[in-house]
């Protein structure tokens, strides 16, 4: 259906920080360039004003459509995922949080409906992607201003332009950025299962580096080994296995990984480090047992192991966007040869948003939710 493009009258040109303004009553004039249906669309979107339970903050509203300025695009949203990171925004523990009221999401793909006359980078019909989180994808169409957006091929499968800009970045730099790794050595990470997890598995192999995999024990264990070994993973433990003595005997045909990846903290973090090689490096990029990391003096002295940090935002502040661009196309050319895939995703449809965002906070989630519009 052909959509009203109403003319928001106080605009707000700031990138991130558009003001979002519940629908009225009265329905603004639809601006001149663009032909309405008879009984005319709403922008519709997730919303949320206050911080609390997701499920019960955000709310679908209709929002008016801001005006395309010279520098802007107007975009149709295909589909968000649901990431961890979007479910902390709204609870308000998140290390960058939108001025309020905002529109959830931070990540998903969408297609350029018409452009300003300054836009040279996109056309109508192309694929984006956010080039920065706090956009707002939640929601059925919106304007950007074309700096916020990266051009993505439109032939690469729905799901994997959908959930590419966040999880498969993190994981190929922190594949990248921490250790030197040669083909051949290998890699330790807990929350295997993960859509982080389940990139670097790809990502790995891809680069010819052999993975040891962590998970949580759980009923259908065996089915989610074969899916993560299906993927390229080499080895599938549970966090209880990895304490044991016999760990030794199924790493033995394998170098020590010199890096390990972390996004649990706890035990599970330091049984990481109990296995890492002298020298080697822990990157925590996430805190899911809400524990700290706790290595030990004898580990720190003797083993001179590293403790470091990533965080994709910070990373893109320190690196300029046609760096970031270049990530996203390494990505895509690996999505083309096949060598990395979305992860396991069940598609939900806009208004059922609050099933989806209490599925999705469920432990041994087994699919991402990506909401559709």
């Amino acid at each position: 259906s052909m959509w009203v493009r109403a003319l928001w009258e106080a605009r707000t040109p700031a990138l991130l920080r558009r003001r979002l303004l519940p629908a009225s009553g009265c329905r603004p004039p639809a601006a001149a360039s663009c032909s309405a249906s008879a009984e005319g669309s709403r922008v519709r979107a997730l919303v949320y004003g206050h911080h609390g339970h997701p499920a019960k903050v955000v709310e679908l509203k209709n929002l008016e459509l801001a005006a395309v300025g010279g520098s802007d695009v107007h975009v149709k949203m295909l589909a968000a995922p649901i990431n961890p990171s979007d479910i902390s925004c709204p609870s308000g523990n998140y290390g960058l949080l939108p001025q309020l009221p905002a529109v959830g999401g931070n990540e998903g793909v969408g297609q350029v409906v018409a452009v300003g006359s300054n836009v040279t980078g996109v056309k109508p019909g192309d694929w984006v992607i956010p080039a920065t989180a706090g956009l707002g994808t939640w929601r059925t169409e919106a304007v950007f201003s074309e700096e916020a957006l990266i051009g993505v091929p439109s032939d690469i499968p729905l799901q994997s332009a959908a959930t590419l800009g966040v999880n498969p970045c993190t994981a190929y730099r922190m594949l990248k950025d921490f250790e030197q790794l040669q083909p051949g050595d290998s890699v330790i990470q807990n929350a295997s299962n993960s859509g982080v997890g389940q990139a670097v598995i790809q990502i790995a192999a891809a680069l010819g580096l052999r993975t040891i995999n962590v998970v949580r024990d759980r009923p259908d264990l065996q089915k989610l080994t074969d899916r993560l070994k299906n993927l390229g993973a080499e080895h599938v433990i549970t966090e209880e296995e990895l304490r044991t003595h016999e760990m030794k005997n199924v790493f033995k045909d394998m170098p020590p990984p010199r890096l390990a990846l972390n996004c649990v903290g706890g035990k599970s973090s330091t049984e990481l480090l109990r296995h890492l090689a002298p020298g080697g490096t822990m990157v925590t990029y996430g805190g899911m047992a809400k524990q700290p990391v706790i290595a030990s003096v004898s580990q720190l002295i003797f083993k001179d192991l590293k403790l470091r940090g990533f965080w994709l935002s910070q990373w893109k502040k320190d690196h300029s966007p046609d760096q970031f661009k270049e990530l996203i196309l390494t990505l895509c050319d690996l999505i083309h040869r096949g060598q990395l895939t979305a992860p396991a995703c069940s598609e939900v449809p806009l208004q059922d948003y609050q099933c989806a965002l209490e599925t999705s906070m469920q432990p041994f989630l087994s699919t991402k939710q990506i909401l559709t519009m």
